[in-house]
C-alpha cells in the first residue's frame, strides 16, 4: 500500500520552506516598517534640518540681541493652527523647557538632554539622530534646533520636534493601515510565488527518491504476497521516504544477515550430507563387490549353496542401494517442491487400517504386535499417496525400532481444527539431545545399530507433511519408547484457510 502523502519527504521538504517563508517573510515585513520609519524621519530631518533657525529669522524671534517672548507666544499659537505636526520648545542653556507650543497637560518632561542637541549642531549631517520627546518620558524624535539668540552668544535653544504626536496619530491613522495591506500584499505574493518555486524544486530534487520508494513497496507487497504472509505483522515506519527506505535497509541487513548464516548452516549440512551419502552408498557398493569378485575367482571352490548365498547376499544390497537412492531422489524432489500434493477429501481412519495391513507380515516377522487401538472418524483434505507414505516410515521406523514382542499401537483422534494420528512403539526411547534431529536426514543416534536405513524416512515423512500444510512431532523418554503424531487439517479448516488466503 502506498505511503499517505504527508509521510514522504516531498511533503515535508514543502512544509518546512512553507514555514520558512513565513518567518522569513514576516521578518521581511517588520524590518521594511522599521526602515520605512528611520528613512521617513531621515528624510524628514534632513528636509527640515534648518526649520528652527528659519523661524527664528522669519519671525523675528530675537531682537536687539534678546528673545522677543511675544513674537514667540504668537508662533506657538500660530503652528500649533497651521502646522500641527511639529511642536516648538525654548530650552535654556542647561536643557531645562522655558516654554513651548504644545498641550501642557501633556508635557512630561521639564527637561531634554542637549548630547543630541550638540551632536546635531557640530554636525548637520548627522541625520536621522533623536532627541528627547517632551511629551513622553522614553521616546525619542528627530528634531531641528538653532541657538537663540544667536550662535556667539546663546543663551538657550529653539528645540523642534519634527514629528510630533499629532503627526504619530494622524501617521497611525491614514498609513498604518495602508502599510499593513502594502506588506501583507507583498509577503503573500512572495510566499506563493517561492512556494511554488520550491514545490517545483522539491518535486524535481525528490521524484527519483519516490520512484525508488515506491518500488521497493512494491517489492515488499510482491514479496509478501508470494509468501502467503497475510497475517504478518505490520512493518509500518513512522517518519518520510528515507526513514522508510532506512528501516527496509536494515531490514533487508538482518535479513542477508540471516540468509548468510542458513547458507553456511546449510553448506555444512550439505558437506554432511555428501559425506553421509558416500558412506552410505559406499557400503553396500563394497559388499556387492566383494560378493561378486568372491564369486567371481572361487565359483569352482564353492558349493551351490555357498554362490546361491552370496548371489541373495548381492541381491539384498543391490536392493538396500536402489532404495537409499530413490529415498534420495525422493528428498531432493521435496525439498525443490518439484513435487506438489494433490488434495482430496479422504477418512485417514480408513487408510489407516490399509497400511496396518501391509505392514502386519513384517511386524509378524519382527514379533512385533500392531494394532490399532483407538479411531475417531474425520475428513481431512490431503494427498492420499502422501500421508500414506507418511505413515509407511512412521509405521515402519517403530517396528524396526522395537524390540521382539513389544506392541506398536496406533490411534486416531479428531478436534475443532485437525486429525492426528499417534504411532507409539515399545522401544527403548529416544534421548532428550537427539530428539530436535531425528527428522535430520541420515542422522542416527550415536551407539545406535545401523540396521540397513540411511535415516531418510523420517525426514521425507517431515517434508510431505509440511506440503500438506500438516506436521510431524515426536515425544519420547529414554526406555519408555517414542510417540509420533502426524497432524493434518479437517478438510473444511483447510477450505476455510485456503479461502482466506
Amino acid at each position: 500500500m502506498a505511503r499517505p502523502l504527508f509521510q514522504t519527504l516531498y511533503a515535508r521538504l514543502a512544509l518546512g520552506l512553507f514555514l520558512l517563508l513565513v518567518t522569513v517573510g514576516g521578518l521581511f515585513t517588520v524590518l521594511s516598517l522599521y526602515s520605512v520609519r528611520e528613512y521617513s524621519a531621515a528624510v524628514n530631518q534632513a528636509l527640515n534640518r534648518d526649520l528652527a533657525s528659519h523661524l527664528v529669522s522669519d519671525r523675528n524671534l530675537v531682537t536687539g540681541g534678546r528673545i522677543n517672548h511675544s513674537e514667540l507666544e504668537r508662533l506657538f499659537e500660530l503652528y500649533m493652527t497651521i502646522n500641527p505636526s511639529i511642536e516648538i520648545y525654548l530650552l535654556d542653556q542647561e536643557g531645562l523647557i522655558l516654554s513651548y507650543s504644545a498641550n501642557p497637560a501633556k508635557i512630561k518632561r521639564k527637561h531634554v538632554s542637549l548630547e543630541p542637541i550638540h551632536r546635531l549642531l557640530e554636525n548637520p549631517q548627522a541625520y536621522p539622530l533623536q532627541g528627547d520627546d517632551p511629551r513622553s518620558h522614553d521616546r525619542r524624535k528627530v528634531f531641528s534646533v538653532t541657538p537663540v539668540p544667536n550662535a556667539e552668544n546663546p543663551t538657550g535653544y529653539l528645540y523642534v520636534v519634527l514629528r510630533g504626536e499629532e503627526y504619530d496619530f494622524v501617521e497611525s491613522m491614514v498609513h498604518s493601515d495602508r502599510l499593513m495591506q502594502m506588506g501583507g500584499g507583498a509577503l503573500g505574493i512572495s510566499l506563493f510565488v517561492g512556494l511554488l518555486a520550491g514545490l517545483v524544486f522539491f518535486r524535481l530534487l525528490t521524484r527519483r527518491l519516490s520512484r525508488l520508494t515506491a518500488r521497493v513497496e512494491a517489492f515488499e507487497a510482491e514479496a509478501k504476497g508470494a509468501m502467503n504472509t497475510g497475517d504478518a505483522e505490520d512493518n509500518g515506519v513512522a517518519g518520510d521516504d528515507v526513514d522508510y527506505l532506512a528501516a527496509r535497509f536494515d531490514q533487508m541487513a538482518a535479513r542477508i544477515a540471516g540468509q548468510l548464516e542458513l547458507l553456511k548452516d546449510k553448506d555444512h549440512q550439505r558437506r554432511q550430507l555428501v559425506a553421509q551419502v558416500s558412506h552410505d552408498l559406499r557400503t553396500p557398493l563394497a559388499s556387492i563387490q566383494g560378493y561378486l569378485e568372491t564369486l567371481g575367482m572361487k565359483q569352482q571352490e564353492l558349493s551351490p549353496e555357498e554362490r546361491r548365498r552370496f548371489l541373495n547376499v548381492a541381491l539384498a544390497e543391490t536392493l538396500r542401494l536402489s532404495k537409499l537412492v530413490d529415498e534420495l531422489f525422493e528428498l531432493a524432489a521435496l525439498d525443490a517442491r518439484e513435487r506438489q500434493p494433490f488434495a482430496e477429501p479422504f477418512m485417514p481412519a480408513e487408510l489407516l487400517h490399509d497400511v496396518v495391513q501391509k505392514h502386519r507380515p513384517k511386524a509378524e516377522q519382527a514379533g512385533v504386535t500392531l494394532s490399532i487401538v483407538s479411531v475417531q472418524p474425520a475428513m481431512v483434505l490431503a494427498d492420499i499417496a502422501m500421508t500414506e507414505r507418511v505413515l509407511d516410515n512412521l509405521i515402519g521406523n517403530a517396528i524396526d525400532h522395537s524390540p521382539k514382542d513389544a506392541k506398536v499401537e496406533l490411534s486416531v483422534s479428531a478436534d475443532s481444527d485437525g486429525v492426528e494420528i499417534c504411532v507409539r512403539d515399545g522401544g527403548e526411547g529416544i534421548a532428550s539431545a537427539d530428539i530436535e534431529h531425528v527428522f535430520d536426514p541420515f542422522y542416527q543416534a550415536p551407539g545406535a545399530i545401523r540396521n540397513g536405513h540411511a535415516g531418510l524416512g523420517l525426514a521425507i515423512a517431515r517434508r510431505m507433511a509440511e506440503l500438506q500444510r500438516g506436521k510431524v512431532s515426536v515425544e519420547s523418554q529414554p526406555g519408555a519408547g517414542a510417540r509420533f503424531s502426524f497432524w493434518l487439517p479437517l478438510a473444511d479448516s483447510t477450505a476455510k484457510e485456503s479461502t482466506a488466503l
